[in-house]
């Protein structure tokens, strides 16, 4: 039989069960009244069996018993029958007058029953033995959880119709941003006419970008807005794994973040990029080298992103993003989508460094 243990918030009242049925002089407590009218004001249902020629019989029933169970009769004489509408949440075989009968646990389960009316309940079970080790009572203990039962039933219905509203609104957002991903691969089909190399590793940490960002609100859980910060360490940690150079280390700081999705995907496909020509270009003829990848909370509801390399730099007179190229297109959607500011600061020697400071409150009213 089920090893489980009852729920957490039963404990007190799991322990004050199991120290009435270990109790030494239970066996001789039953069988007086004041007893039995002690346990009448116990407001967990209770039920005593007596072994009576070769069977169980039930002795005594407390008020709360015969409350939970409808019972208009007195119950006296009945075997632990009357239990067999209740049947195990983990196996509807196991019928809770047969869990009783079986098992050498103090907790059985817990067990749900349809009539006389629904009832969810966790069973308790004790065994008191004669002086000689014979079996003689058996008593068991109802607790109603269907209020309980019912909540968290009301709860999971909730989830899955949120979840629902989650994949519509995800399924939106991946037919709209599918045209950004047919637009990117379309530039790189135009710049090969022109002669241009096609660079496949860096269309695809592009589309992996926004891999990531639908992977996070797949996840439950995920809402309107997702963790600017937590993304982006995503995002660094696959451009690390394709571009990684030995000597080359990769410096983070990331806050909890929350923006709209738009603005991630905005954000991190820009990101993405900056991390990609950072690796390639920033530390040529060098050994070693830093690039820094930082999200943090620059006032209320708003976050600055950084992105820098101690690298050689951007040559004289070289700007980014170059204009014509993918670069500018995914920057001028960053500007124009979610509202950023967009600052580059570079020199011969001394590296780029890219700021963007990124506005949840503003960012929110975009949709995707």
């Amino acid at each position: 039989m089920s090893s489980e243990q009852p729920d957490p918030e039963l404990s007190e009242t799991a322990q004050q069960i199991n120290d009435l049925f270990d109790s030494t002089e239970l066996s001789k407590a039953i069988e007086t009244e004041e007893f039995k009218q002690f346990l009448d004001y116990i407001p967990i249902a209770i039920v005593v069996s007596k072994f009576f020629c070769g069977d169980q019989r039930i002795c005594y029933a407390n008020k709360a018993f015969e409350t939970l169970l409808e019972q208009d009769t007195d119950c006296a004489g009945k075997g632990w029958s009357i239990l067999a509408g209740f049947k195990d949440e983990k196996d509807s075989k196991v019928t809770l007058d047969l869990a009783m009968l079986r098992s050498g646990e103090e907790f059985l389960g817990t067990f749900r029953a349809e009539h006389p009316k629904a009832l969810v309940v966790e069973a308790f079970s004790g065994l008191i033995q004669n002086e000689d080790g014979s079996e003689n009572y058996r008593i068991a203990a109802l607790i109603d959880i269907t209020d309980r039962a019912r909540a968290e039933r009301e709860e999971y219905a909730r989830r899955i119709r949120d979840k629902d509203i989650l994949l519509r609104e995800l399924q939106h957002r991946v037919k709209n941003n599918l045209q950004l991903i047919v637009a990117l691969i379309r530039l790189e089909a135009r710049n090969e006419r022109r002669g241009e190399k096609v660079n496949l590793q860096t269309l695809a940490g592009r589309i992996e970008s926004l891999h990531l960002l639908y992977q996070a609100l797949s996840n439950d859980g995920a809402g309107d807005e997702v963790d600017l910060g937590h993304y982006l360490s995503q995002i660094a940690a696959a451009v690390m794994n394709t571009c990684a150079v030995e000597g080359i280390r990769l410096d983070q700081k990331t806050d909890y973040a929350p923006v709209s999705v738009n603005t991630a995907l905005s954000v991190g496909l820009v990101v993405n990029e900056l991390l990609t020509n950072s690796f390639k270009h920033a530390f040529g003829g060098r050994d070693r080298g830093v690039i820094t990848v930082e999200c943090v909370r620059h006032g209320e509801d708003r976050y600055r992103v950084v992105i820098a390399d101690d690298g050689v730099g951007l040559p004289e007179g070289g700007v980014w993003p170059v204009p014509g190229k993918i670069g500018a297109l995914i920057v001028q959607t960053l500007r124009e989508s979610a509202k950023t500011d967009f600052d580059v600061q570079t020199a011969p020697g001394r590296g780029v460094r890219v700021t963007m400071n990124v506005d949840r409150k503003a960012a929110a009213r975009g949709h995707p």
